[in-house]
């Protein structure tokens, strides 16, 4: 530490002074703890550890290269993975690690750095950037499509086959009810998730909501159609969320900025 014998000794003895009590027995040649000494060693002790694991897991973070992202299945699969090879050309040293766990988002007690979720950016210890709007409308199959013809001319169905997504069948409402059209709730397949139901549409099942910027490949390409041509905004949006209990890496602040870069939003960071 660079320090002498005689500094630490005077520090020792300013200790004692300020405790009022002796921390050390010192004889002709040799210096032992007291008992108060052994007791209050022990329990500075447990803090010095705490500051040296803090210290630690901060330098940790800060060099390494690893990004935890939280983000729906759905939307890694038709959104993230698709531009991911640009991020990672830019920055080959960095790694992304995806969790697709759906549940509501809370930063505490994990390790997640960065989350790309639906919402209206008002999740708690956090800040958020708009990625783009969320924008619905019926996708199916071309075959399938033709089939319905008749319902799709009339805006009826009644007679469809409805795919509905676990945790999104209030949007087969919201789409309805902008379309003028009635659907029975009773009728149709529901899924684990958004993924499955699209699949499941693609395959020529029937009909599911779609999430219009999520299937732009899907849509142009030909194997989803948009039969009746009815696109909603829902009023929710996608955002990019990060913890404000933390400081951001240098690599997180790369990947927020290249999520902006990509949705054409402005950076936040370096401008």
């Amino acid at each position: 530490m660079g320090v002498s014998q005689v500094a630490v000794s005077r520090q020792i003895s300013a200790l004692e002074d300020y405790l009022g009590v002796k921390l050390f027995e010192r004889g002709p040649r040799s210096v032992r703890l007291t008992d108060a000494g052994r007791l209050f060693g022990h329990e500075v002790a447990e803090a010095f550890d705490k500051l040296d694991d803090a210290t630690h897991r901060f330098l940790s973070d800060e060099s390494s290269n690893a990004i935890n992202v939280r983000i729906y299945p759905t939307l890694a699969r038709h959104w993230l993975l698709p531009r991911l090879s640009g991020f990672l050309q830019r920055h080959p040293d960095y790694r992304i690690h995806l969790d697709t766990v759906v549940k509501p988002l809370d930063f505490r007690n994990t390790e997640l750095d960065v989350a790309v979720q639906l919402g209206h950016g008002d999740w708690s210890n956090a800040k958020s950037r708009k990625l783009f709007e969320e924008v619905i409308d019926v996708v199916c199959s071309p075959a399938y499509a033709q089939r319905m013809e008749d319902a799709v001319r009339q805006k009826s169905l009644a007679d469809a086959d409805l795919l509905y997504a676990k945790y999104r069948r209030r949007e087969w409402e919201v789409w309805a009810e902008h379309a003028g059209a009635e659907i029975d709730r009773n009728r149709g397949l529901e899924f684990d998730s958004s993924l499955l139901a699209y699949n499941a549409a693609e395959l020529g099942y029937g009909l599911a909501i779609g999430q219009i910027d999520l299937l732009e490949s899907e849509l142009a390409d030909g194997r989803l159609v948009r039969p009746f041509d009815n696109q909603v905004r829902t009023g929710a949006a996608f955002y990019v969320v990060w913890p404000t209990m933390k400081s951001a890496s240098i690599q997180v602040r790369h990947f927020i900025d290249w999520l902006l870069e990509i949705s054409g939003e402005k950076a936040e960071f370096y401008r």
